[in-house]
């Protein structure tokens, strides 16, 4: 029987072997998990998949079998990476080490990619003599792994303790849960549990973070009868942070209990069996496609009021397309929206830590949005057929594009901290969207390149044709509950889908709720598209949480003339 197929048979793969100081409770133990937090079980199942050879669990949506050693997810937000916490990182073994970090080399940490932990010469590989090649990457949600190559232990490999003792740590787990002391290749000393090994490691500088609620937060042990095994422990002065019993929402009847570790680390104790827990979504109103009743409160002077900072951050991660996935539906689950969100977020800037990123879940306090793209109109949500003209304009830009950029002007609006886009859809920060209003103007600032706007709503006429600029000249006026702004004259350097100077573009704001400000916008270029099409997204108020920052743009301080050097220098090793 292989380790995959013993694994089936115990109800669940595993980490360690618990074995306790008598012969009756080493009889009766067996391995079973280890516990992971990310934003997204399922981004989480996907990237294990994906990456570490792992399959997904056939009896559950929360975990994924790798190489027989069961590893499962908890869509939570996370207190940041397992490094430095007494579980500093857990490890896989591949026969060609060399060849599979430069599969995840080429993968790139762009996306929910892969992020390889650099050694102080700048390389990703060390090779010591007599033990193995070893090497460490993250997972998106700060997992530490470190990638082996151990041909005496292939797939799942070891758990990596952080311990300020750890000679005394790992008698501690010898003491109450067994294992057999044992050298790695004559060089680490650690306990052989079944196939894994469990191995500690000094920690510097203080005490180990605690493991609950970071990126591992817990191992896990299997028992075939938790009450005598929760008394063995209490007797050896084992401190319980869950009493046994079955938790709530549990898959079977199997009880789970919690204890605490050397340096803080936190360990379930599980009856044979246990399927985990199924989590439930925390049940926040999705306010962006719930719609109600609402009287739209007014200004003094009698029109109505959207003063305040809102944020698309609730929209993050909504297509502007109707994806082909969809099928007929007319919003996501709250499942389907959540894992797009987290896709959306690990798309834009997955190298920075959770606290970059303004749309991570769990710490938004609106529900991701469940609508399914933002083209409105046409119904099929996609963008209409392009003219003639407009296929060869698009062409054109295509063949335009330089690889290495001459000067400032080859560089995007966005580079060059001019503008971001007509159409300031949200990314994954920087999502804020403050209104003031006047009697006879509205003005409007995004976060985003700090760009503000001030638009007349009396009856200003237009600015000359011959005045063009790269947002346009823009009018308002209010229809009923909603703000109405014609935008005409665009200079068409900062194009929207491909739109030219014959752009005019139509936005529509309108409050639908207390904290709801939707924004629909319709662009009609008869150069480019063979017709008119809208999209539409909600704002969210949280003026609690959320505030405008200054948008530095430091592309543009900084970036620019690390670009442009960049393209000399690679001009300059092409004529030699």
């Amino acid at each position: 029987m292989n380790r995959r197929q013993r694994a089936c048979t115990l109800a669940a793969a595993a980490l360690l072997w618990l074995v306790a100081p008598t012969a009756s409770f080493a009889a009766e133990a067996d391995y079973h998990h280890v516990h992971l937090t990310t934003s997204n079980a399922t981004e989480a199942m996907r990237w294990y998949t994906r990456y570490l050879d792992c399959e997904p669990l056939t009896d559950r949506d929360d975990g994924v079998d790798c190489f027989g050693t069961e590893v499962v997810f908890e869509s939570k937000a996370t207190l940041g990476s397992s490094q430095r916490t007494g579980i500093d990182h857990i490890s896989f073994s591949y026969s060609d080490l060399t060849a599979k970090m430069g599969e995840l080399a080429s993968v790139g940490v762009g996306g929910s990619g892969v992020r390889l932990q650099r050694f102080e010469d700048g390389s990703t590989l060390r090779d010591v003599p007599g033990l193995f090649k070893y090497g460490f990457i993250f997972d998106p949600w700060g997992t530490r792994i470190e990638l082996v190559e151990d041909s005496d232990t292939l797939g799942f490999h070891h758990i990596h303790l952080s311990s300020t003792d750890p000679d005394t740590t790992l008698q501690w787990y010898q003491d109450r849960f067994g294992g057999e002391p044992a050298s790695l290749r004559g060089q680490i000393d650690g306990l052989r549990m079944g196939d894994i090994w469990l191995l500690a490691m000094q920690h510097d500088g203080g005490v180990p973070a605690a493991t609950a609620g970071r990126a591992i937060d817990h191992i896990a042990f299997a028992v075939a009868n938790l009450d005598p095994v929760a008394g063995e422990l209490e007797r050896a002065n084992v401190q319980f942070l869950e009493q046994p019993g079955v938790p709530e929402g549990a898959r079977t009847s199997a009880k789970r209990a919690m204890v605490d570790g050397p340096d803080h680390v936190s360990l379930a104790v599980v009856e044979a069996g246990f399927a985990g827990v199924v989590s439930k979504m925390a049940e926040v109103t999705d306010i962006t496609t719930e719609r109600r009743d609402y009287t739209v409160p007014r200004t003094p002077w009698g029109t109505p009021d959207f003063q305040g900072v809102w944020t698309g951050d609730a929209s993050h991660g909504i297509p502007l397309q109707r994806p082909d996935d969809v099928g007929d539906a007319d919003v996501l689950t709250p499942e389907q929206a959540a894992a797009r969100r987290e896709r959306g977020t690990l798309g834009s800037i997955w190298g920075y830590e959770a606290e970059w990123r303004d749309t991570t879940l769990g710490y938004v306090k609106s529900a991701p949005s469940r609508q399914v793209a933002m083209i409105i109109d046409p119904p099929d949500g996609r963008i209409p057929p392009r003219t003639a003209e407009g296929e060869r304009l698009r062409a054109e830009a295509r063949a335009a594009r330089q690889p290495l950029p001459e000067g400032p002007e080859n560089l995007s609006s966005w580079v060059r901290c001019i503008t971001r886009s007509l159409v300031q859809t949200p990314g994954v920060y920087n999502n804020g969207f403050q209104v003031m209003q006047g009697p006879n103007h509205v003005a409007m600032q995004v976060e985003m390149l700090h760009e503000t706007r001030v638009i007349p709503t009396d009856d200003s006429p237009f600015v000359g044709s011959d005045i063009a600029s790269w947002r346009g000249d823009a009018r308002g006026h209010w229809d009923g509950d909603s703000l109405v702004v014609e935008i005409r004259n665009f200079n068409g350097k900062a194009p929207y889908q491909g739109s030219s100077d014959a752009l005019t573009m139509t936005e529509r704001y309108t409050r639908t709720g207390p904290d709801t400000l939707e924004y629909r916008f319709t662009i009609d270029d008869p150069k480019v598209f063979t017709r008119p099409w809208t999209g539409m997204f909600t704002y969210v108020r949280d003026e609690s949480q959320y505030e405008l920052v200054e948008y530095a743009c430091h592309e543009g301080n900084y970036g620019m003339t690390n670009i442009l050097s960049g393209s000399r220098s690679k001009e300059a090793e092409a004529g030699r």
